[in-house]
């Protein structure tokens, strides 16, 4: 029985994927819940039969205080049987309606619906360009991922379990005291008139206010995510006083912002309380007048009385569902700013994959700017021959990873355009470009799992002696034999850490080597590949370096000489402009920038901040 009702609703199946989802509240809850369609309408039907029994068992008890004012063996021979069908029906019947409500709400509602939320969530915000993770905090973006399906799945619950239930609820009860006296709907309609000023008192502000609590709190999770994130930073320049005090203003805010959310439900609550009195005694006191002026009998008192009271009962119930639902479509709402947001660099429909032949990279009038009106590249141009390799040097800031952050189409370039074999790299599928692109960053971080899966992360297929082999290339296989982890497990299956913290910065420079090697993309991108490494492991790996370099397109960023001395050409940028290209002894000859940087290297490494 469970797994019928788990499995009525796929919520990993197949949708139409959008770049541009709807950025209004409605429209993105109705886009998300279109598989549920069938399940929520069966469910509202349960709900109003369920809210129908409920009522019509409080007016069974009003006609059965009213049978039992005639001599008791006269009563069981008229009416025994009736009570027995009842009984039957209170004993089976009713709990099969409620099992089958509560079932679909629990079972094949609850668990799809944050599910399908949270799986579509990840899945597009997966797609977004590294430009738009970078402006924002990766706590934030994890947290509304997080909150927002629970959130969602809370709007549901309330909307079939609360208000259908509720909105049948009234509409029987009102039904039933017109059949018992016309009369007896006045007071019902002058308590339900205040209760629904109320409601929307509350409903105008709990919104708004649940969407701020909401907002401070997924600042609060950014702020702390942020500092654990960077905690070797933290420690090493002693600031957890100033960490402590970045927390803490997030949390006051958070805090004063859930003060006015919870205030709105303290008078919310008080009000309620006043209103239920005037209810109770508006219907009850009403029944009795009727009563005593003999317009009605002792039953229809008794089931006024028990509607009434168990309306008071709802009420609170009822208000409390409404805030609730609404408070959480603040959540979804609040949600909605990350997971609602446009793909910014999206594939052409049917953009057809990269086809590389030979390697040819050709940059023509490249510029981008980030948004701003300086930095990144300038009407760069540049033509690099298949199989050729160049180096690439200049200042901090000149523009070299925008270069290659272009290439990557990490960004769209502002003017201009990249041609890899004659083929523009935004008409193609971005997938298929990065595949055919292997780099080393010089921060290569890994992913918080073992060694085995980060090496051969570019290359899933791989074979294990075609990842050892990619291991021994990169100098890694030794010291990968020594490693554990908390767990116990070791070598290869040992895990890394989040961004590899376990390693040190030479060991997480040559794992990700050995993910390069394995992955053996056309083009070869070295952005500072060997700057974590020691001297002597570098000349280690150095003849693998240039093994990996043979037959491929090589674009490598170097401040280290001996990295991009060797190189076909070496490029000097600065200011987002090519100003110097040649060999590394033509260059030496021109006596201009590099020879500059040249003449200032120490160590191997190229003092780019000093030269002018």
């Amino acid at each position: 029985m469970f797994r019928l009702l788990e499995d009525m609703v796929d919520p990993y199946g197949s949708y139409p994927e959008t770049d541009v989802p709807p950025t209004r509240l409605w429209p993105f809850i109705r886009d998300y819940s279109v598989p549920f369609r069938k399940v929520f309408a069966l469910t509202a039907a349960t709900s109003v039969v369920v809210a129908a029994v409920e009522v019509g068992l409080i007016a069974y008890m009003g006609r059965v205080v009213d049978l039992l004012t005639g001599p008791p063996a006269q009563v069981w021979a008229n009416h025994g049987t009736e009570f027995i069908i009842v009984a039957l029906f209170i004993l089976f019947i009713r709990p099969v309606l409620q099992a089958l409500n509560v079932g679909l709400l629990n079972n094949a509602i609850l668990p799809n619906y944050g599910t399908l939320y949270r799986w579509r969530a990840h899945r597009h915000v997966l797609r977004q360009s590294v430009g738009w993770f970078e402006n924002d905090f990766a706590g934030r973006i994890a947290n509304r991922i997080m909150q927002t399906p629970p959130a969602a799945g809370e709007v549901v619950f309330q909307a079939f379990d609360a208000i259908t239930f509720s909105l049948a609820y009234i509409v029987g009860a009102a039904i039933l005291l017109t059949d018992a006296d016309p009369r007896l709907l006045i007071p019902l309609a002058g308590w339900l008139l205040l209760y629904g000023i109320l409601m929307r008192w509350t409903i105008r502000r709990v919104g708004p206010a649940s969407q701020a609590a909401s907002d401070a709190r997924s600042a609060v999770t950014g702020r702390v995510v942020d500092s654990y994130t960077n905690i070797h930073s933290v420690k090493l320049f002693a600031q957890d006083d100033t960490e402590v005090r970045y927390a803490k203003s997030a949390i006051e805010h958070a805090r004063q912002t859930f003060n006015v959310e919870m205030r709105i439900f303290t008078v919310m609550d008080v009000s309620l309380v006043a209103l239920n009195g005037l209810l109770i005694i508006g219907v009850v006191g009403w029944a009795m007048w009727l009563w005593s002026s003999g317009s009605a009998t002792v039953g229809v008192v008794a089931a006024a009385t028990a509607l009434a009271l168990r309306l008071n009962a709802m009420t609170g119930w009822i208000m409390w569902a409404l805030t609730t639902f609404f408070r959480n479509l603040g959540v979804v709402a609040e949600g909605m700013q990350t997971i609602a947001q446009p793909i910014a660099i999206t594939d052409d429909p049917g953009a057809p994959d990269l086809k590389l032949t030979e390697g040819r990279i050709e940059l023509k009038g490249l510029t981008h700017h980030y948004g701003r009106e300086s930095g990144g590249l300038e009407n760069l141009s540049l033509t690099i021959a298949p199989g050729e390799k160049v180096g690439i040097v200049g200042r901090s800031g000149a523009g070299k990873s925008t270069l290659v952050k272009l290439l990557l189409r990490f960004y769209d370039p502002d003017g201009g355009q990249i041609l890899i074999d004659g083929q523009d790299i935004t008409k193609v599928r971005q997938d298929s470009l990065r595949l055919a692109i292997g780099m080393v960053q010089q921060d290569s971080s890994l992913l918080h799992r073992s060694v085995r899966e980060n090496i051969t992360y570019g290359a899933p297929h791989a074979t294990e002696d075609q990842m050892l082999a990619a291991a021994r290339k990169a100098q890694a296989h030794d010291f990968i034999l020594d490693l554990q982890d908390p767990e116990g497990r070791s070598g290869y299956d040992a895990e890394v850490g989040e961004r590899g913290v376990k390693l040190s910065g030479g060991q997480r420079q040559r794992v990700a080597l050995a993910r390069v090697i394995l992955k053996n993309a056309p083009i070869l991108v070295l952005d500072e590949a060997t700057s974590a490494l020691d001297s002597e492991v570098e000349a280690a790996i150095q003849d693998t370096l240039y093994g990996m370099m043979e037959g491929k397109t090589v674009i490598a960023i170097a401040h280290r000489l001996s990295t991009i001395a060797h190189m076909d050409r070496i490029l000097v940028i600065d200011d987002g402009r090519i100003v110097e290209i040649g060999s590394h002894d033509e260059l030496l000859a021109k006596q201009g920038l590099y020879a500059g940087f040249w003449s200032r290297q120490s160590g191997g490494f190229i003092d780019t901040e000093a030269a002018e």
